[in-house]
């Protein structure tokens, strides 16, 4: 039994407070698969949704777990301006994404639960899952987000039912899928600041009355507005150009066999991330006096590049008392590279830049097969149950190059290959004790490899070992409880386990290749969630703690541009997150989420060398190393809050509209150690949508800003050179069109 802290007693006070107001501050997303006939919404009702979070479609209030869901009009407006994966960051409780690779190389938090690590061959305690395949590699996490019927964030362990590396959950995404019932689509057009243009759209054709295929594409661009200073070219970095295809096969014979197939693409030209050196005052976290974001001082090339393609079959049989499926993916990177000036600087700047760092990282290949077969009952009684067995392998191939002097020539040359296979046998069971309470057990055995081998060096001595091979099988589990108080009120307790398999980062000139062991969770969780007012408000709430022990965390810099894996003994969290969503009136409809994260690492014998020229707060052992033990860790806000507000007003021939949507979150630490310069400070960012819709919905016309505060925010930092920081997207107002056929 885990006892409650004082802070979890007095979220629970305020959560009542916050109950009786839920007509009032409602909860925010969700993203229906399915949406039956019969519980379509009356005026001022919330509809009921369907969510898949335990591999099958059940009303969202059934399910045992704090899940969050974005959809619609609250997911098109976060990508209206063209914006990337990393949108998301802060739009649902405990949720972060951030990247110092820019568009590319996204990564996740749950619950203040992520990894740091920007290596190319870096596994995530947070899994992305796009249409029932795992995107293992984080340069196939950030996959455009166009034609998606909704996006799903599973917060906690995950790793019964989702195989691979779910300590911390699961961010899982759902494209809008083909249908035989007839020709329909959408085409969705805007141009904003610095040029950015935005065109996304679909078509649907039924083929035959047994194949319909649906097929879906993406363009964005943005103009390079960032001068650079040092060389005197005016709009030369933060420019993009994007564009991803998908094409969906159905196939459908009969009500026995359905078959979807999916082929996907996608390629990324542009700026790499744009680091400002000096960028932080010192003794502060503040950014120094007279910055300017569209102004650049960098003697290095910039640019990145980036090609991903994939397709996937989901077939399945409706059989007498069981469904079958199949379902196979193969993902594959033909080229990345990122080519950038990690200083952020060039000679004659003051203070002085202590030493150049100009590198591209890159995949030469990176090619993912999966394969999952998994049988479902579907007994009429009060016991059901699913089980399974699930493979996937990965070869990996990446290199690091550093380069030197005017004409950037190459310095060193490091290439590595990374093989990983894993296998998994699962299953869970369903059980209704009685018409009110649900029991749900899950177990799930996993195998997994990795070996890891220096292709080659050139022109760089490694230290050694310079290879690694690394085995691991673990047995994890979960049991939770759904008490249905009444109609509209639900209960639950979860506890579960998770697993995330070792990981190896390459060696270099100055560490061998280091090995994390594998890191394993234990997380307990409770929660409400119910329906108020007759559906129309409802709400969601949790409280959770769990422990990780052996946590994979990444070293980077320093004094040198070094990086490394180490295993903290153990990391505490708990914490609470809250939603709530409903008609104020029946034209004003609002959301609230918000989430309270408390992370601690607990290891009194770790400590991790500091940077080379901030203000650290850690104390330090005889060596100078800072020792982190009891610090939090890095990107993991203690607390974030987001809101949504939509007034409508009815007109003759269609409705006037005002859309808005806020999230804040508190200050974050960039690193592992504590210091001044790298604790971002907490930061809000908002945006507003006003438009107009006519004919049943069938045109929009809007007008958009993000960002419209113009906040300007460090949020990732260099701190093996001078004071080096990134900046969170500027602002941009744009104009949208919208039409569905």
């Amino acid at each position: 039994m885990i006892k409650m802290s004082k802070m979890h007693k007095r979220l629970c006070a305020k959560s009542a407070a916050m109950l009786a107001l839920s007509a009032a501050l409602p909860i925010g997303s969700a993203y229906a698969d399915e949406v039956a006939a019969d519980t379509t919404p009356a005026a001022s009702q919330l509809e009921t949704v369907t969510v898949t979070a335990q591999r099958r479609k059940e009303n969202i209030r059934d399910v045992p777990v704090s899940v969050s869901l974005l959809r619609d009009e609250k997911l098109d407006v976060l990508v209206s301006g063209g914006q990337d994966i990393r949108v998301l960051a802060g739009k649902v409780p405990s949720l972060n994404v951030e990247s110092s690779n820019g568009r590319t190389f996204p990564r996740f938090y749950i619950r203040g639960y992520g990894n740091t690590d920007f290596n190319i061959f870096a596994s995530q305690p947070v899994s992305l899952i796009y249409d029932d395949v795992v995107q293992e590699n984080p340069i196939l996490k950030g996959y455009p987000i166009f034609d998606v019927a909704g996006v799903e964030v599973l917060r906690g362990p995950q790793g019964t039912l989702f195989g691979r590396n779910t300590p911390a959950g699961v961010v899982k995404f759902e494209s809008v899928k083909p249908n035989l019932d007839k020709v329909e689509g959408y085409y969705n057009v805007s141009a904003a600041t610095h040029n950015t243009t935005n065109f996304d759209g679909a078509v649907n054709v039924p083929l035959s009355k047994e194949w319909a295929m649906r097929v879906s594409t993406l363009r964005q661009h943005r103009d390079d507005y960032v001068d650079n200073t040092f060389t005197g070219q005016k709009n030369a970095l933060d420019g993009y150009n994007e564009h991803a295809e998908r094409v969906q096969l159905m196939y459908a014979p009969n009500g026995t066999f359905n078959a979807l197939f999916n082929v996907h693409q996608r390629s990324t030209t542009g700026s790499a991330r744009v680091f400002f050196a000096n960028a932080i005052k010192l003794g502060t976290n503040d950014l120094v006096d007279g910055f300017n974001p569209t102004k650049s001082y960098t003697d290095a090339l910039n640019f990145q590049e980036l090609r991903t393609n994939g397709a996937s079959a989901r077939l399945s049989w409706e059989l007498d008392g069981v469904k079958l499926y199949s379902i196979t993916g193969f993902e594959r990177v033909g080229k990345y590279v990122s080519h950038g000036d990690i200083d952020g600087g060039a000679k004659g700047m003051v203070p002085a830049i202590p030493f150049p760092v100009e590198t591209a990282g890159g995949i030469k290949s990176v090619k993912q097969y999966s394969q999952e077969f998994r049988a479902e009952s579907k007994n009429a009684g009060p016991l059901n149950w699913q089980a399974g067995v699930y493979y996937f392998n990965e070869d990996a191939n990446g290199y690091t190059d550093n380069f030197g002097g005017s004409d950037h020539a190459l310095v060193s040359h490091l290439a590595s290959r990374q093989k990983n296979s894993a296998w998994a046998t699962f299953g869970s069971v369903n059980y209704a004790v009685n018409d009110d309470f649900m029991l749900r057990a899950g177990l799930r055995y996993t195998k997994d490899k990795k070996d890891f081998n220096t292709v080659e060096a050139d022109r760089i001595v490694q230290i050694s070992p310079t290879s690694a091979d690394v085995s691991k099988a673990k047995v994890n589990w979960d049991l939770s409880g759904t008490y249905k108080y009444n109609k509209d009120v639900n209960f639950y307790g979860r506890i579960a386990t998770g697993f995330r398999a070792p990981s190896i980062a390459p060696a270099s000139d100055k560490v061998s290749v280091t090995v994390a062991d594998a890191e394993t969770i234990t997380s307990v969780e409770a929660g409400i969630k119910a329906d108020l007012f007759e559906r129309r408000a409802r709400v969601a709430f949790s409280l959770y703690n769990y422990q990780v022990k052996n946590q994979q965390l990444t070293v980077v810099g320093g004094t040198s541009n070094v990086t490394r894996l180490i295993n903290a003994a153990k990391t505490n969290g708990r914490g609470a997150e809250l939603e709530l969503e409903g008609f104020v009136t029946p034209s004003l409809k609002m959301s609230l989420g918000g989430s309270y994260n408390f992370t601690e690492i607990k290891d009194p014998s770790l400590s991790v060398a500091t940077c080379r020229s901030c203000t650290v707060t850690d104390p330090k052992n005889a060596a100078g190393f800072a020792i982190i033990n009891g610090n939090p860790l890095p990107q993991a806000p203690k607390w974030t809050i987001t809101a949504t507000g939509r007034y409508s007003i009815p007109m003759e021939n269609g409705e006037f509209f005002v859309f808005t949507d806020w999230a804040y979150r508190s200050k974050i630490n960039f690193f592992l150690y504590e210091s001044t310069e790298f604790t971002g400070k907490p930061m809000v960012e908002g945006g507003l949508r006003v438009g107009y819709t006519w004919d049943a919905g069938k045109y929009e016309m809007a007008v958009f800003g993000r960002n419209i505060t113009d906040t300007q925010r460090i949020t990732g930092a260099i701190d093996f050179n001078n004071r080096t920081g990134f900046i969170n997207e500027p602002r941009q107002f744009g104009v949208q069109f919208k039409g569905n056929f």
